[in-house]
């Protein structure tokens, strides 16, 4: 397979807090759009276009599907059939944390857990270590030097390069840089939380602190589940067809999209259209207005989907006035 021999060239990477990986600012996510009942051929499609734009960071977990665990599986094919002698050039992310097995050890953050699901995952990957393996969530049982511990561990084998936790509140992750640091463990090189238009709590609970301590920030669900679109602002077709809404599988309910919620979407779109951009692209490049973002982590449905999110990297810049409009609709909790 050739690949874009100029894939690199307008693609913006981003130095991944105090640490020698650089992630491209778009990355393409495998949360619910590699799962079993997904299209085969429409899945290599995605991989190949998002890596022909200089998106080299594919990122997966072990409950990743569904069923879980089907998208490893997926992507581990794709790799092996597709980007056979490119390993070299990828960023695999997986993480571990939610239910995966029956058992007191199927899901959370226990040593025991951790490492077995990362074994199985680099199993379905067909690979012999991914980049950075996560803690997926926090375990509010498990002591927080044993997770971090397991962390170290598949660092310190081979079984990953660098340690990332997902989810964490900005109190969790400073206890977590606390310890790494103190054991002369592997540090928390970068952290995966929710962050969009719609969901601003990290601006006043998290990034302060992640500069501080020179972790990089990967942020999920940059378009609410694609809220944060103009997929879902037609009142003659509220529950389009192929959207995530529609699919009985995903995790954006109909009953989440609110009268309230779409005005929003709506005012934020006219910004969008003023800007000369598409509601997805002004989502993305507001996340990634902040360097203290590395990069925006998307979960497309097919190729133009990706290539209309690397389109906001055109238009990265705000105004004053267009920051302060968006402030006025969707305004920072607290």
């Amino acid at each position: 397979m050739a690949f874009n021999p100029d894939r690199y060239d307008d693609m913006l990477y981003r130095r991944c807090g105090r640490s020698g990986l650089m992630l491209p600012a778009i990355s393409l996510g495998m949360w619910h759009n590699f799962g079993g009942h997904e299209n085969h051929r429409n899945c290599v499609d995605m991989m190949k276009t998002a890596f022909d734009l200089g998106i080299n960071h594919f990122d997966l977990a072990n409950n990743y599907g569904p069923p879980p665990g089907a998208a490893e599986t997926r992507v581990g094919r794709i790799l092996r059939e597709e980007f056979a002698g490119y390993r070299d050039e990828l960023i695999i992310s997986t993480k571990a944390g939610y239910r995966m097995w029956p058992g007191p050890y199927g899901d959370l953050g226990s040593r025991k857990y951790l490492l077995a699901s990362l074994d199985q995952s680099l199993k379905r990957l067909g690979l012999d270590y991914v980049d950075i393996f996560y803690s997926h969530r926090p375990d509010p049982d498990t002591p927080l030097e044993e997770t971090l511990g397991a962390l170290e561990q598949a660092v310190r084998q081979g079984k990953a390069l660098y340690a990332g936790i997902s989810s964490y509140d900005g109190a969790r992750y400073v206890q977590s840089v606390s310890i790494t640091e103190s054991r002369g463990w592997a540090p928390v090189t970068i952290h995966q939380p929710y962050y969009n238009l719609l969901s601003r709590g990290i601006e006043s609970d998290l990034l302060q602190h992640t500069a501080l301590h020179g972790t990089g920030v990967i942020v999920f669900c940059p378009l609410a589940q694609g809220m944060l679109t103009n997929k879902y602002l037609d009142p003659d077709n509220p529950i389009p067809e192929q959207s995530r809404a529609a699919d009985p599988d995903g995790f954006l309910r109909p009953e989440q999209l609110t009268e309230s919620a779409l005005e929003k979407v709506r005012q934020l779109n006219v910004i969008a259209e003023a800007r000369g951009q598409s509601m997805a692209q002004m989502s993305l490049s507001w996340v990634l207005r902040d360097e203290r973002v590395t990069s925006a982590l998307i979960g497309a449905r097919n190729s133009d989907q990706i290539r209309d999110c690397v389109g906001a990297l055109k238009k990265l810049e705000f105004t004053p006035e267009e920051l302060a409009r968006i402030d006025a609709i969707a305004p920072q909790a607290g």
